[in-house]
């Protein structure tokens, strides 16, 4: 279990950098290859790398806001207390997904968050932090990265009022 109070120390020793959707990452994988989405169902300006990887750490007063990306993304339980994934699919349906290793409560090592799909994510637990790996493919850009509003997704989803009040930015920040 990592607790808060081991936070600045996890945070130096794996070298991790506040994330704008919240937590704190660092790239640790990254393609030599690339794409374009000439190959894909998927379009973006430019070539991506094949895939990224990143270490990234939540805690239990933080929460990884609501966002979208272009490409896949595939989560891995690394260590810690298990973390909830919240995903708002392209059909609207809502869906969680709870990344741990206690299968008997559900919890799952691994997962994937579609493309196009709108996610976050929270700490199960008080004071205490997790620790995951996610890998992106085609590679992660921040140009296709999109974060949302309290007001543009209960426009389009609000069915999931509660959850987008919990995840999602009252206004982006700057």
């Amino acid at each position: 279990m990592i607790k808060l109070s081991e936070l600045q120390s996890w945070i130096s020793k794996l070298g991790l950098i506040p994330h704008p959707e919240g937590g704190y990452y660092k790239e640790t994988f990254q393609s030599e290859e690339r794409t374009s989405d000439k190959e894909l169902q998927v379009t973006f300006k430019g070539q991506r790398k094949l895939y990224t990887s990143i270490y990234f750490l939540l805690t239990s007063n933080d929460i990884s806001h609501f966002h979208r990306l272009k490409s896949d993304e595939l989560w891995y339980y690394h260590g810690g207390s298990p973390l909830t994934i919240h995903i708002i699919h392209e059909n609207g349906e809502y869906e969680e997904i709870k990344l741990g290793l206690n299968l008997e409560k559900g919890e799952v090592p691994q997962a994937l968050v579609p493309k196009h799909s709108i996610f976050g994510s929270s700490v199960m637990g008080e004071d205490v932090c997790s620790l995951v790996g996610c890998m992106v493919s085609p590679g992660f850009e921040f140009q296709d990265f999109e974060l949302f509003t309290q007001d543009e997704l209960l426009l389009k989803y609000p069915q999931h009022k509660d959850i987008i009040l919990k995840l999602a930015y009252k206004e982006i920040p700057k």
